[in-house]
């Protein structure tokens, strides 16, 4: 008998950015700066609530052409412009929590950001929030210019 547990599809996303570590991850915590580049080409309307505190929640719209997205969760770590982790639950799949962890370090004059994303209910998930998160971190980084 195994005692074996399967692991659980993660994925990572490193991005260097030119701009410092404190402006890359007020875009990660500042509602008004997350509206501005979060999900993927095509989304057409962002907006977010976060109560920035271990404990505090936040809530993420996007709006897509005839449908919207709601994704939630609470933060669980905060180090200010080093380290956030949160959970992360779309309102159509509550059930299907995982858990994000983005790291933001110096690099000269710029950030290397390192994103990630794990314990995905199963490969497919895994594979739709890698589109997701490489489109919207595109646009992070435009923003970020």
């Amino acid at each position: 008998m195994s005692t074996a547990t399967a692991t659980k599809p993660s994925l990572t996303i490193k991005r260097r950015f030119n701009a410092p570590p404190a402006k890359v991850f007020a875009a990660w915590t500042d509602a008004k700066m997350i509206a501005r580049w979060f999900g993927p080409e095509g989304v057409e309307r962002v907006e977010a609530t976060t109560d920035l505190r271990v404990a505090g929640a936040y809530h993420i719209t996007m709006q897509v052409p005839g449908d919207q997205h709601d994704v939630f969760g609470v933060y669980r770590e905060i180090v200010p412009n080093e380290r956030l982790v949160f959970t992360w639950a779309w309102k159509s799949t509550p059930e299907r929590e995982s858990l994000v962890t983005v790291t933001f370090k110096p690099d000269g004059t710029g950030t290397m950001m390192t994103l990630l994303h794990e314990h995905f209910y199963d490969a497919d998930a895994r594979d739709r929030h890698q589109h997701g998160w490489s489109g919207a971190i595109d646009k992070l980084e435009t923003l970020m210019a």
